[in-house]
């Protein structure tokens, strides 16, 4: 297994949650040319890391948890929220930047609202779920 896929994968979801909070900012303080920057930043890392995750998934055979009990039911509640969350993400970043690059600021506003909190809550519980398995021991749980 190639032991720093997870790792690259991880990187990468991270870069682009934290260009999202720099697109959030800027934009809440009018700087629109580097709203815009950072969020194609945002969007181009969580592209990246699709496609390392998908030939990681292709490729690797699947980490299972090694904790378990309440530990692993927590870990479970989060794979599958951000499991869910992470498959409904992608239409709505992609209207989102569709609306954003033709111009269609109100409705790109609109559906923006809605997506940062779920596209921000996705790219933690990845970092939460990599930690889960590649870095905290829960063998002995």
């Amino acid at each position: 297994m190639a032991h720093w896929l997870p790792l690259i994968d991880t990187s990468l979801i991270l870069i682009s949650g934290v260009s999202l909070l720099f697109g959030y900012y800027f934009i809440r303080h009018k700087q629109i040319m580097r709203h815009r920057n950072a969020m194609l930043t945002a969007c181009t890392f969580a592209a990246l890391f699709l496609v390392v995750y998908i030939y990681r998934y292709l490729t690797e055979p699947t980490k299972i948890f090694a904790g378990h009990g309440v530990i692993r039911g927590v870990y479970l509640a989060i794979l599958i929220a951000h499991t869910i969350l992470a498959t409904a993400i992608i239409p709505l970043v992609l209207i989102v930047l569709y609306r954003a690059l033709t111009k269609q600021f109100a409705r790109h506003k609109q559906l923006a609202r809605k997506t940062l909190p779920l596209w921000l809550y996705v790219a933690l519980s990845g970092w939460i779920i990599y930690m889960a398995l590649y870095q905290i021991n829960f063998s002995g749980t």
